[in-house]
This record gives structure tokens, sequence and C-alpha cells, in this order.
């Protein structure tokens, strides 16, 4: 059987590009590590049965519109759920399968649209039981349908925090507070980038207004210092950010709480473009992304990127850069003449054009400072995965580290079992503080990307005896 076109992931922009194939007859093969396709943003409910009232009439009526028009070309795709893929070569992916054997699967095109994963932003006690970030705790009552415990503060930056502060509400969450790192001036400013989406915008107005009526604290220029605990969150310490982000600890508070939501913004999920060695750049808030061109193409032209692994811009972008990476697989199987699909890339750029300049407006509103790189103390961990601290980070870069392979090597850094996603971050921000370069290099992922189960072995033969 012949390779067929396939998409790495099934948000809005797996599904759309799906669709769109579908539409002119090209099956293809769908793969997502979930249970459920719609991505983190649209994948509703795991259970059966279960109305989400909480998360606003719009929202539900969107996914389930996206639902109903992918279900009308099932029959083109094949969907493989619970599917992770732990690496990929020039002609196909390695996946872990739902019965945990690892299979090749091949490709003649591959989407890359495996979306984006959250910010860590360490902090002294953002290790305790307690403490979660911002899009997790969204997920689980949006998928899982289950509730934080307690008083629940809010910190971070961007639209998220006071969507998911409405939600908790509205689900019977006691929120204690909402604190936006960003001062409200610099969100003035962006006011005439902001009515490029004005349902957008005025879904935002409506939601501080909601949190006002019903007395949520909504705090700008405010951030977190410190969560304090034994076994668990107690309080949270939050003060008053300056224009870098630093926080005045003269004038900080603490609130007693037993859930704290920490959200700073997201970061490309890379792993499997790095590991395919498809070619990347910085961008300018310091993460790394491949390249892709207007036809969504990485530096591979049969491989391309769609959605948030491309770049930072949200559902809509994603629905239309999937669309845009389908039409130009469909240019290059023969399905479209050039005409025809120049033609609707113009339509889809059109629309796309606004998305970015709506999202041009949250990213200069949600820049980040580099006073939050201050706030670990020496004996804050860094990495979870191998107990780094801090100070062991100081110690290195004393030393002379300058890039992240040499503080890798001296510090064993990204050496878990997550190879980084969560310690990276913050080490690259470090090292281009500390040594003035953009470009500090990057930790390349190993296969498999994930750990894999003793099982996935279990079919290997034995080719010569020991």
């Amino acid at each position: 059987m012949s390779a067929k076109p396939v998409i790495v992931g099934g948000g809005p922009a797996g599904m759309s590009a799906a669709m769109e194939l579908a539409r002119h007859g090209v099956a293809c093969t769908l793969l997502d590590e979930a249970s459920r396709v719609g991505g983190v943003v649209y994948r509703g409910p795991l259970r059966e049965g279960v109305v989400l009232d909480y998360l606003g009439e719009r929202y539900r009526e969107n996914m389930q519109a996206l639902h109903r028009e992918f279900e009308q070309f099932r029959g083109h795709i094949d969907v493989r759920l619970d599917t992770r893929i732990v690496g990929g070569s020039d002609s196909e992916l390695f996946a872990l399968t739902p019965d945990e054997q690892v299979e090749a699967v091949p490709y003649s095109h591959l989407l890359l649209a495996a979306g984006c994963h959250e910010r860590s932003v360490p902090f002294p006690g953002w290790t305790l039981p307690g403490v979660i970030m911002l899009g997790g705790l969204q997920l689980q009552i949006k998928s899982g349908v289950v509730k934080p415990l307690g008083r629940t503060v809010l910190v971070g930056t961007g639209p998220l925090l006071p969507l998911v502060a409405c939600q908790l509400h509205r689900a019977g969450v006691e929120v204690a507070g909402v604190y936006e790192a960003s001062a409200f001036g610099r969100l003035a400013k962006e006011a005439i980038a902001l009515l490029n989406q004005p349902q957008l915008f005025l879904d935002g107005l409506s939601m501080v207004a909601y949190l006002k009526r019903h007395g949520v604290p909504l705090h700008y220029g405010w951030g977190v210092v410190e969560a304090h605990g034994d076994a668990e969150l107690g309080e949270v310490t939050v003060a008053p950010y300056d224009a870098e982000w630093n926080a005045d600890l003269t004038r900080s508070r603490r609130l007693p709480a037993r859930t704290l939501a920490v959200g700073y913004g997201f970061i490309p999920r890379t792993q499997l473009t790095q590991q395919m060695g498809l070619e990347h750049r910085y961008a300018d808030d310091g993460y790394l992304k491949p390249v892709n061109d207007d036809w969504q193409r990485s530096s591979r032209d049969n491989v391309h990127l769609a959605g948030d692994i491309g770049g930072l811009r949200g559902g809509d972008a994603a629905m239309i850069t999937g669309r845009i990476a389908a039409l130009s697989m469909l240019l290059q199987l023969g399905r479209l003449d050039e005409a025809q699909a120049l033609s609707r890339r113009r339509a889809c750029l059109d629309e796309l054009a606004a998305v970015l300049r709506f999202r041009k407006g949250i990213d200069s509103f949600t820049r980040r400072g580099h006073g939050q790189l201050a706030l670990p103390t020496s004996d804050t961990v860094i990495c979870r995965c191998e107990h780094a601290t801090r100070r062991d980070i100081d110690t290195a870069l004393e030393q002379g580290v300058n890039d992240l392979i040499s503080l890798k090597m001296r510090t064993r850094v990204s050496m878990g079992d997550c190879q980084g996603k969560m310690c990276v971050g913050y080490c690259s921000d470090r090292l281009r503080e500390h040594t003035g370069k953009r470009d500090v290099g990057w930790i390349r992922p190993r296969f498999p990307l994930d750990p894999l189960p003793f099982s996935a072995f279990a079919g290997t033969q034995q080719t010569e005896e020991i």
C-alpha cells in the first residue's frame, strides 16, 4: 500500500487540514495522543452526556459545529486516537499505539500540528501540590470536568486569565483573585490592534465586566512571588510588578489559597520538528520555532506546519493555516492547479491577516519582563526531572557556561523524561540575559520523545545470542 498524507495533531489545525483534503477526495491519516479530536481548545468532555454550561454558549456552539463538520468527512480520514508520536524520519513516523506497540507510519506528505505547551515559570514553592498551570486547569474543567479545591488564585498574563476565572466562577469555584502581570496602560495602547477581532475584543470586555459584577478582584500589574505550604499549598504571595516585571516586595500581599493557577504563556511544541532536523529560528519572545513559508511548508517541501507549532497565534489562525497546508499538499499531489491553489490561499491569507494584527496586540500587551527571572531563590528547583536548582545554574554561569548544551552537560538540566519541556525556557532566558546573545543554542530532543513501556519491545526478535 502506497504512503498517503499524514497529519500529527487532531486540534483545529489538523482537523481543518484533514477536512480540506477530504473535500478534494484525498484520504489521509490523522494521529492524536488524546482519546478525542478537537485539541485542547475544542476536545470537549471525555465523558458522554456532560453539558459544559459554565464554558459559555458561544464556545459550546463553536465546538459542536466543528465536530459536526468533521464527522461529515470521517469516511476519508483514518483517525487514530490514543496514539503518541515518539520519533520521525524523512519518510515515516514512529508511533506508540493504544496497545503499547511501536509502529512505523509511512507518509507521502506530512503535516505537523502538535500545538504548544505551557511556559514554566519557576518561583519558590512552584512544585507544591496545589500549584497548577493555568492551561492544565482549564483542560481539567473542559475535558475531565474536574474542579479545583477551595480558594483559587490565578496569576500570569494574557486573555486566558480572565477567561478561566469566569469559567471557574460559573462552575461554582471560589476565585479569590486574578493577578495580571502586565499593566492596564499597556493593554489600552493595543486597543486598535485588538479591534481587528471585534468579537474577541467584546468577549474580553464582557469577561472583565463579569468578574467585576461578581466581586472577583482583577489586579493589573501584579504577579506571583512565592507559594507557601508544607505538604501542599496553603498561601500565595503576590506583589506589584513594574514595567520589567520586577516585584516590589515592600507592597507584597499574602493570600490564603488551596489552588494556584499559573499562566505565563505558551511555547511551540517542537520536540518532533527538532528531532526530524527541520530548520528552526528564535522568535522575538525567545522560544524556538520551526521555519515555514506562505504555503506552511517547512524546510522540507513535503513536511508542513500549522497551528501553534509554527508560532503562537490561537485557534482561529490554526484552522486557517491548516487549510493553507492542505492546499499546498493538494497542489503537490496534482489535485489543484497552481491558479486554483493560489486563489484559495490568497483568501486564507486575507483572513489570517486580521487575526495576526489582533495577535500582535496581544503579544505586545503580554510581553514578558526580565524581572521574572529573579523570582527563584538559590534553592528553587528549576529542572524538576533532575532536581537542578537555581544555585546549580548560577554556578555554571559563573564558571563560564554560555550555551544550552554546555549547561546541560554541567547541571543535567533537560536530561529527564520531559527532555527539557519544563526547564529549557527558563535556562535559555537566563543564558541570553547572562551572555547578551540572542542565540544560545538549543537542546535537540532524542528518540524516543516520550518514555516507552517495556511492552513496546515485546515483539522484538532477538537476532543473536549472547
